[in-house]
């Protein structure tokens, strides 16, 4: 895949996204620091984040660290319309716009030179656009490679521009900590900070091999190519989901195994809606747990066959809640995920089940599924979610 000599693509990023719209729409709330979310934080103002707030911390936590803060209840319908404005930005800067959530996005100017200008220059027109249309504040990184524009547009933060000189890029890619590589959590970074390595350049020095032996052969490739700027994947126009998920943070209170249960529930019945509604299925079922102590757990399992029917992936993902709880029990959970992989169009051969039951499981999705379209997603739940606060359902772009 050819990559281009001049840094043409961009990564903008909204601040502090659902906080900003807060304090767009409340002027009370302008330079004060604001938690969204009571119970769990699902956003924090910038001013909320130098005393330590940070997203899907507990609210208890985050009313510590900040006693003054202003905790606003969420407005899930001003985030869309939010996002919505912006995405109509994006796509009047070009038609090469790649969302990667509803406020970030890549966008690859490399062919409007003549009629639009520099990179440099596109890019402080979308910020300033964004800033006095949408009234947002946004960060855009501008480099050669998605990877290193995502990384810019993270150390431009906030509400900053940052371009990456293509002759420079090792130089300004080296001396970042390693947590700023694509997919190094607290997990690996912990790995790597244990043999001494710190930043991405003690990353890049390593050898291929060693940094396998280190992390495994998926992890240990994708670093050693990410630790040198080698990614040549394209700004992808329309790319459909590869995966999608749904997860709850929990807070640090204790849960019993009949509340996770409900939690898993509901995650899986809002996630086989959104496959059958894209009309796709999937065969691999992940749970992702978070612990007490900030520690995180993924675990997978791999059906036989593709399927977008609630039954069989709750059973997969309960069989793998069932298997982690021993992990629960000591170190406490704070947020349970689910995500469905190896995703497919509709026309994959849905997984077998017994055939007495098999019309029958699918029938009742699709009678849910339709009550819930012309009644709304309340309309109809579950006996053991009655009564449970069903948790926030976040905005998100089209699966």
């Amino acid at each position: 895949m050819f990559v281009s000599g001049v840094a043409t693509i961009l990564h903008a990023d909204l601040d502090a996204f659902y906080a900003s719209v807060e304090q767009r729409d409340d002027a009370r709330l302008r330079g004060r620091p604001v938690i969204v979310g009571g119970g769990v934080v699902l956003a924090a103002s910038y001013e909320a984040k130098a005393y330590g707030v940070r997203t899907a911390m507990g609210g208890g936590q985050a009313r510590r660290l900040c006693p003054h803060a202003i905790v606003v209840p969420p407005r899930m319908s001003a985030y869309s319309a939010a996002s919505k404005a912006v995405f109509e930005v994006f796509e009047a800067t070009t038609p090469l716009v790649e969302g990667l959530s509803i406020d970030e996005a890549f966008l690859d100017v490399g062919g409007l030179r003549r009629i639009a200008g520099a990179p440099a220059d596109i890019a402080r027109r979308l910020r300033r656009t964004v800033s006095e249309e949408i009234g947002l504040p946004i960060t855009v990184g501008v480099a050669r490679t998605k990877f290193l524009a995502k990384v810019a547009s993270g150390v431009a933060k906030p509400d900053g521009l940052l371009v990456v000189p293509p002759d420079d890029e090792l130089g300004f890619l080296h001396p970042l900590p390693v947590e700023r590589l694509w997919g190094v959590g607290e997990v690996t970074a912990a790995k790597l900070r244990d043999r001494g390595v710190t930043t991405v350049g003690e990353v890049a020095r390593l050898d291929k091999g060693v940094l396998v032996s280190i992390l495994g052969p998926a992890a240990g490739h994708h670093l050693h190519a990410l630790a040198h700027n080698h990614d040549p994947r394209p700004v992808d126009v329309g790319r459909r989901r590869r995966s999608m998920g749904a997860q709850r943070a929990l807070g640090r209170r204790r849960r019993s195994r009949a509340d996770l249960d409900a939690f898993l529930i509901a995650l899986i019945d809002r996630v086989t809606r959104r496959l059958r509604a894209a009309r796709r299925v999937c065969r691999t079922v992940v749970l992702r747990l978070r612990f007490d102590d900030y520690t995180r757990a993924t675990r997978s399992h791999t059906m036989p066959q593709a399927t977008a029917q609630t039954q069989p992936i709750l059973a997969a993902a309960r069989a793998l809640l069932a298997a982690a709880m021993p992990m629960i029990e000591e170190r406490g959970v704070t947020l349970i995920g689910v995500a469905v992989s190896n995703i497919h169009d509709d026309d994959a051969v849905q997984l077998a089940l017994p055939f007495e039951r098999r019309s029958a499981a699918g029938a009742l999705d699709a009678a849910v599924d339709d009550v819930r379209d012309r009644f709304g997603g309340s309309a109809i739940t579950r006996a053991v979610l009655l009564g449970r606060d069903p948790g926030v359902s976040v905005p998100m772009l089209p699966d």
